[in-house]
Protein backbone atom coordinates (compact mmCIF):
# COMPACT_ATOMS: atom_id res chain seq x y z
CA UNK A 1 0.00 0.00 0.00
CA UNK A 2 1.00 3.36 -0.86
CA UNK A 3 2.42 5.67 1.92
CA UNK A 4 1.05 9.32 1.27
CA UNK A 5 2.61 12.24 3.25
CA UNK A 6 1.44 15.49 3.23
CA UNK A 7 3.20 18.97 3.25
CA UNK A 8 1.52 22.15 3.98
CA UNK A 9 3.07 24.98 1.95
CA UNK A 10 0.88 27.12 3.35
CA UNK A 11 2.85 27.08 6.61
CA UNK A 12 6.00 27.53 5.02
CA UNK A 13 7.96 30.60 5.57
CA UNK A 14 11.38 29.90 4.96
CA UNK A 15 14.05 26.71 4.08
CA UNK A 16 14.04 26.08 8.18
CA UNK A 17 10.33 25.25 8.40
CA UNK A 18 10.46 23.28 4.59
CA UNK A 19 12.80 20.86 7.17
CA UNK A 20 10.25 20.89 10.03
CA UNK A 21 7.10 20.14 7.98
CA UNK A 22 8.73 17.28 5.70
CA UNK A 23 10.13 15.67 9.00
CA UNK A 24 6.81 15.74 10.50
CA UNK A 25 5.08 15.18 7.71
CA UNK A 26 7.17 11.45 7.37
CA UNK A 27 8.02 10.80 10.82
CA UNK A 28 5.20 12.59 12.95
CA UNK A 29 4.74 15.81 15.27
CA UNK A 30 8.63 16.84 15.77
CA UNK A 31 10.01 14.13 13.47
CA UNK A 32 13.16 14.80 11.67
CA UNK A 33 14.01 14.70 7.89
CA UNK A 34 17.28 16.25 7.72
CA UNK A 35 18.37 19.80 7.33
CA UNK A 36 20.47 19.75 4.22
CA UNK A 37 19.78 18.55 0.43
CA UNK A 38 21.93 15.39 1.19
CA UNK A 39 20.31 14.81 3.90
CA UNK A 40 16.89 15.00 2.08
CA UNK A 41 18.43 12.80 -1.31
CA UNK A 42 19.09 9.70 1.51
CA UNK A 43 15.72 10.29 3.29
CA UNK A 44 13.95 9.86 0.01
CA UNK A 45 16.08 6.66 -0.46
CA UNK A 46 14.04 4.96 2.13
CA UNK A 47 14.59 3.72 5.58
CA UNK A 48 14.76 7.02 7.44
CA UNK A 49 11.26 7.20 7.47
CA UNK A 50 9.96 6.67 3.96
CA UNK A 51 9.63 2.61 3.11
CA UNK A 52 12.81 1.00 1.82
CA UNK A 53 10.66 -0.29 -1.33
CA UNK A 54 10.09 3.38 -2.22
CA UNK A 55 6.34 2.88 -2.20
CA UNK A 56 5.31 6.46 -0.85
CA UNK A 57 3.80 9.94 -2.42
CA UNK A 58 4.94 13.37 -0.71
CA UNK A 59 1.46 15.47 -1.14
CA UNK A 60 3.11 19.23 -1.42
CA UNK A 61 -0.14 21.45 -0.95
CA UNK A 62 -0.46 25.30 -1.47
CA UNK A 63 3.58 24.77 -2.91
CA UNK A 64 2.63 27.77 -4.85
CA UNK A 65 2.63 29.33 -1.18
CA UNK A 66 6.12 27.68 -0.84
CA UNK A 67 7.63 28.59 -3.73
CA UNK A 68 7.46 32.21 -3.40
CA UNK A 69 9.06 31.65 0.23
CA UNK A 70 11.51 29.95 -0.86
CA UNK A 71 12.42 31.65 -4.28
CA UNK A 72 15.63 34.41 -4.50
CA UNK A 73 15.12 36.33 -1.66
CA UNK A 74 15.97 32.65 0.47
CA UNK A 75 18.16 31.10 -1.42
CA UNK A 76 20.19 34.72 -1.45
CA UNK A 77 19.62 34.07 1.73
CA UNK A 78 21.01 30.51 2.57
CA UNK A 79 23.74 31.45 -0.18
CA UNK A 80 24.98 34.39 2.26
CA UNK A 81 25.06 31.85 5.55
CA UNK A 82 26.94 29.43 3.37
CA UNK A 83 29.59 31.80 2.09
CA UNK A 84 30.17 32.78 5.78
CA UNK A 85 31.04 28.95 6.06
CA UNK A 86 32.78 28.17 3.05
CA UNK A 87 36.13 27.09 2.43
CA UNK A 88 38.20 29.49 0.48
CA UNK A 89 38.37 27.39 -2.27
CA UNK A 90 34.75 27.73 -2.50
CA UNK A 91 34.07 31.54 -2.43
CA UNK A 92 34.39 32.50 -5.66
CA UNK A 93 31.66 29.66 -7.02
CA UNK A 94 29.28 30.90 -4.09
CA UNK A 95 29.71 34.65 -4.73
CA UNK A 96 28.90 33.53 -8.20
CA UNK A 97 25.73 31.67 -7.55
CA UNK A 98 24.70 34.66 -5.05
CA UNK A 99 25.42 37.34 -7.47
CA UNK A 100 22.74 35.47 -9.16
CA UNK A 101 20.51 34.97 -7.08
CA UNK A 102 20.37 38.37 -5.91
CA UNK A 103 19.42 39.39 -10.09
CA UNK A 104 16.70 37.08 -9.71
CA UNK A 105 18.54 33.96 -11.75
CA UNK A 106 19.14 30.43 -11.26
CA UNK A 107 17.79 28.02 -9.83
CA UNK A 108 16.15 28.63 -6.32
CA UNK A 109 15.78 27.05 -3.35
CA UNK A 110 12.22 25.69 -4.25
CA UNK A 111 13.96 24.37 -7.24
CA UNK A 112 16.61 22.81 -5.86
CA UNK A 113 14.27 20.72 -3.68
CA UNK A 114 12.14 19.69 -6.15
CA UNK A 115 15.36 18.32 -8.05
CA UNK A 116 16.50 16.33 -5.32
CA UNK A 117 12.93 15.20 -5.43
CA UNK A 118 12.90 14.13 -8.74
CA UNK A 119 16.23 12.64 -8.84
CA UNK A 120 15.69 10.40 -5.41
CA UNK A 121 12.32 9.47 -5.73
CA UNK A 122 10.94 9.90 -8.83
CA UNK A 123 7.13 10.19 -9.84
CA UNK A 124 6.71 10.73 -5.72
CA UNK A 125 6.24 14.59 -5.32
CA UNK A 126 3.14 15.40 -6.54
CA UNK A 127 2.30 19.56 -6.33
CA UNK A 128 -0.91 20.48 -5.29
Amino acid sequence: MTATYVIDGAGITGLDSFWRAIGEAVNGPGGYFGSNLDALADCLSGGMGTPDDGDFVIEWRDHQQARRVLGHEETVRQLELRLRRAHPSNRAAIEHELDRARAGQGPTVFDLLVMVFEERAPGALHLR
